[in-house]
């Protein structure tokens, strides 16, 4: 069996034991074929005949596998070679092969189930293989993952872990080594003692190597003595600061360290103020260029950008802050240092340490005088740094509300230089007024031009306030409630203000900053101010006008307004039924509340007026550029006003005019007459307002000189009415509401101004005060008087004067019979005033009438309306006197019925018509005295006079010496 296997190994082939225990999954071997197997099958199958000729096979051929069979085979072949001996040997070998590949074949048939069996367990075991190969293979991935989530994890949680435990034990050591540092004093004092020691045992080479060695350690803690004492410049810490003069104390160099404190200040300002603009620059650059860190600091301030300018003041003042606030605290160290060594030395009196009592307090004496002297030099680093960064950046164009925040600002920082060392800071005030000047021009020339705007477009509509209206309401003169030292900057107080007696070192001593930005509260500028049409409530409008139209049997004269004579007060109460028939006449506001009369424009100047004192009251210098651009405003608004209401272009009523020097009568004239317009006084001031302010020649050659460019430049252009303003309609009384709004709303405006004087006079340079007296003087003084020429163009032109000389002219007057019966012309003239009446009652529901405003307007009217009588009794050509009775009766009438449509009292010029009547019946001497002293009259007027009374009582003679003193009269007026 054993040859078997070797020659069956020789032939390629295997037994399935060693298929099963030596070939790998994937390696095959050779299986007889079904044709062989078959074949072998049908050969004899005896099994001792295939035995013997197995037996017969040489046994070479069964030896180890390197046995070459060919090679053995070739060799054996005789020398002489025999073709049938070949064959036959040839036979031989077949059937041995044959025997050998029978039995191999029965052995396979005989093991094939075995071998069946084994294949499937090689394949099963194959395929278990193949997944043992898949889970090893995560296994392992698997692992390296545990690896590094958990075991390196693990590992790593053990070494930080022994870390941990390696630097608390590590911290503990350095808390230990911590209560060492910044002891200066215990490390000089241990220094000091070593060097005493080293120097008893200096002749040991070793010991004065150790002395070297402790002086350059001493210098090295004074190097880092003078380090810990620069901290003290911008957070001071007594803890530290002590142990810093301790050291220097023992060092016996209290004085060096006084002069180098004031070196380390004066270099932490310049370097605090320098690092603080250079951050601001750098941010707005938006790029990390380092050209800007080798800049001077006065260059740098020129890169601040408009935005960023306010915020980098605010941090510089603040960061400057903290310096000056250092250094106060250092005085109040050495003061209260001071006061306990004082304290400790009284209570020794032994004498025992006289020379270092007198050392140490000299030492004081000189920190003292060092402490005192350098607060005006710290200060005047401080002006000098932000006097730079002020003059840095053009502040002309900033808007109003940034500029006051810069000057409130500066104003605290002046504060806390008056609190540090009394300065009045000069170089600030200087830089600071310089800035506001320059910005004011500009503002104050754009407001000026806003101004012409605002009036030009101005419908002169009433703006309805509340009665109880006051300028401190507004948000601009909120500064005014605020009672403050001169020396108080206006900025907004905490709500918890300290009394004026507390410092702002003192304030905040202990934290804060006075620079801190504040949001503004919205709550502060909430105004409410405005009403609904003049009412205070809606209802009481309401049942004012259902009151009034309900009295139709009150006579139309008795339903006015209650309006008290002395004060001009109307109640603010609802009105009952009973005080709507009380009221006095005169006053045209229906039921509506005595609340102030203005408009939108003049609530603007008045607004304009509290900013412009609020930047006076915040910088104080310049005061006097401030109340005079206020005056200007208010210069313009008063000749606007002028401008647009009362100038005399209407044609003065030909009915207080003789016919026959209608065309020739000035206006000059007909103001000496006591209609009197304009006053001297009101006409100074216009002209004063028209030369300085108001640019008349608009299109003036450009190319004139430089000073009449500049004057130009300070004065505005005329304003000029709005179309929209109607002022010749008779209806509206020629916009009489309009005229009564816009003199009021000045005259309201005055009286804000007169308000305001003792503030402003309070702020005024004595210099300059005379400016200020006599603008108030002169020129709001001055507001009332613009009454007048603006109300009577509305009487001129209301009645209708010349029809009532037409209807006088038809009267004979040389009647014969006393009558009793007054002329049609007094009817017809009544009927006017009715008229005038009723009209001035619709123009009272829109606007209220006040009653100086309806006094001055019937004052005019009757004014005209008795010299128009006048003229009309002066163009009689004859008239007896029964004609004179009738002229009485008829003027007597004419006042009986006037007094129940107005309350003025006297009637104006009621005199002027009587003795104009009564002189007829003059002799011929108290004629010539009664035209000398009444120069009032015209001469066309006095000399009518004494040609009617020719032939009754004058003669001729007496008639030509009457009529040359007339001339006498009349030739100074040509």
């Amino acid at each position: 069996m054993q040859k078997i296997k070797s020659l069956m190994t020789r032939q390629g082939l295997r037994s399935p034991q060693e298929s099963v225990h030596d070939l790998s999954p994937i390696e095959s071997f050779r299986i007889p074929s079904k044709e062989e197997l078959r074949e072998l099958r049908e050969e004899p199958t005896d099994p001792q005949a295939q035995q013997e000729i197995i037996n017969s096979i040489e046994e070479v051929y069964f030896s180890n596998d390197s046995f070459d069979i060919v090679k053995y085979e070739l060799e054996r072949l005789p020398p002489v070679l025999s073709l049938q001996e070949l064959e036959e040997y040839r036979d031989k070998l077949k059937q041995q092969q044959a025997a050998v590949s029978k039995k191999v074949a029965d052995l396979i048939l005989e093991k094939q189930p075995a071998y069946v069996q084994e294949l499937e367990r090689v394949t099963s075991l194959q395929t278990g293989l193949q997944m043992a190969a898949v889970i090893c293979t995560n296994g392992r991935r698997h692992l390296n993952i545990a690896k590094e989530g958990f075991t390196q994890t693990s590992l790593g949680l053990l070494a930080n872990q022994r870390k941990r435990q390696l630097l608390i034990g590590l911290l503990k050591s350095l808390r230990t080594i911590k209560t060492l540092e910044e002891d200066y004093p215990g490390a000089i004092q241990l220094c000091l003692e070593c060097q005493k020691a080293a120097s008893t045992f200096k002749h040991y080479s070793c010991i004065s190597e150790l002395n070297s060695k402790l002086q350059d350690t001493l210098e090295q803690i004074e190097e880092q003595l003078d380090v810990a004492l620069s901290k003290i410049c911008k957070n001071f810490d007594i803890g530290h600061y002590t142990k810093v003069q301790q050291a220097y104390r023992l060092l016996g160099k209290t004085q060096t360290a006084m002069d180098q404190l004031h070196m380390h200040f004066t270099q932490a300002i310049h370097n605090t103020v320098f690092q603080v603009v250079l951050g601001y620059v750098e941010l707005c650059a938006g790029n990390t260029d380092t050209k800007f860190q080798k800049l001077q600091y006065k260059d740098l301030c020129t890169h601040i950008t408009s935005d960023s300018y306010i915020p980098c003041l605010a941090d510089l003042c603040k960061a400057l802050w903290e310096v000056m606030l250092s250094y106060y605290r250092t005085m109040q160290w050495h003061e209260n240092h001071d006061q306990d060594e004082a304290a400790a030395v009284s209570s020794v009196s032994d004498g025992s340490n006289v020379v270092g009592t007198e050392e140490n307090s000299f030492d004081r004496n000189y920190v003292k005088k060092k402490l005192e002297h350098g607060l005006s030099r710290i200060w005047q680093d401080v002006q000098l740094k932000v006097k730079t960064y002020l003059l840095g950046t053009d502040l002309s164009n900033f808007k109003y509300d940034d500029f006051i925040f810069v000057l409130d600002v500066i104003s605290r920082l002046m504060q806390v230089g008056e609190e540090f060392c009394g300065s009045k800071s000069e170089v600030l005030q200087e830089s600071i007024r310089k800035q506001s000047v320059n910005y004011f021009k500009t503002y104050h020339r754009t407001r000026l031009e806003e101004l012409r705007m605002f009036l030009e477009n101005e419908t002169w509509e009433l703006c309805p306030v509340k009665s109880s209206f006051s300028i401190l309401q507004l948000h601009e003169f909120k500064f005014m409630e605020q009672s403050r030292s001169p020396s108080v900057s206006p900025s907004k107080q905490p709500a918890s203000a300290i009394s004026t007696t507390v410092t702002l070192f003192e304030q905040y001593c202990n934290g804060g900053n006075p620079f801190e930005i504040q949001a503004e509260s919205k709550d502060d500028e909430t105004e409410d101010v405005l009403a609904s049409n003049g009412y205070e409530s809606d209802e009481q409008e309401k049942s004012a006008y259902q009151e009034y139209d309900s009295d139709s049997d009150v006579p139309e004269e008795l339903k006015r307004d209650y309006v008290d004579e002395q004060t001009g007060d109307a109640p603010v109460k609802s009105v009952s039924r009973e005080t709507l028939r009380s009221r006095k006449r005169s006053d045209y506001n229906l039921n509506k509340v005595n609340a102030p009369i203005l408009t939108n424009t003049t609530l603007n100047v008045i607004r304009l007026v509290g900013k412009y004192m609020q930047m006076m009251n915040i910088l104080k210098p310049i005061a006097f550029d401030v109340i005079h651009f206020m005056s200007q405003l208010f210069d313009y608004y008063l000749y606007a006003v002028y401008t647009f209401f009362g100038r005399n272009d209407t044609p003065i009523p030909s009915s207080s005019l003789s016919t026959s020097n209608r065309e020739q009568h000035s206006a000059r004239q007909f103001e000496s007459t006591g209609l009197g317009l304009s006053s001297s006084r009101l006409r100074t001031t216009l002209n004063r307002i028209q030369e300085s302010l108001i640019d008349l020649d608009v299109s003036a050659d450009p190319a004139g000189t430089l000073t009449a460019a500049e004057e130009r430049k300070e004065k505005v252009p005329s304003p000029h009415l709005s179309h929209l303003v109607v002022l010749t309609s008779g209806n509206s009384l020629y916009g009489l509401a309009e005229r009564v709004v816009a003199t009021e709303s000045l005259v309201f405006l005055a009286e804000q101004f007169e308000f305001l004087q003792p503030h402003l006079d309070a702020v005024m340079p004595a210099a300059k005060k005379p400016f200020l007296q006599q603008f108030y003087s002169q020129t709001v003084s001055t507001a009332s008087e613009l009454r007048k020429p603006v109300y009577w163009i509305v009487a001129a032109k209301a009645i209708d004067y010349e029809q009532m000389l037409l209807l006088m002219a038809n009267v004979k007057w040389d009647v014969k019979e006393i009558m009793s019966q007054h002329n049609i012309y007094v009817d017809a003239l009544l009927k006017e005033f009715e008229e005038y009446n009723r009209r001035l009652n619709e123009v009272s529901k829109r606007v209220r009438i006040p009653l100086p405003v309806s006094n001055i307007l019937w004052e005019h009217c009757i004014r005209l309306a008795n010299r128009t009588l006048v003229e009309g009794y002066a163009n009689v050509k004859k008239c007896s006197n029964e004609g004179r009775a009738l002229m009485q009766l008829d003027f007597q009438q004419f006042l009986m019925k006037l007094e129940k449509l107005t309350d003025i009292r006297p009637i104006p010029d009621k005199e002027f018509v009587e003795t104009y009547i009564k002189a007829y019946y003059l002799t011929e001497n108290d004629m010539e005295r009664w035209i000398k002293e009444h120069r009032e009259y015209s001469t066309k007027q006095l000399t009518n006079l004494v040609n009617v009374c020719l032939g009754s009582h004058i003669n001729k003679k007496t008639r030509q010496k009457l009529l040359a003193a007339i001339d006498d009269i009349d030739r100074p007026k040509r």
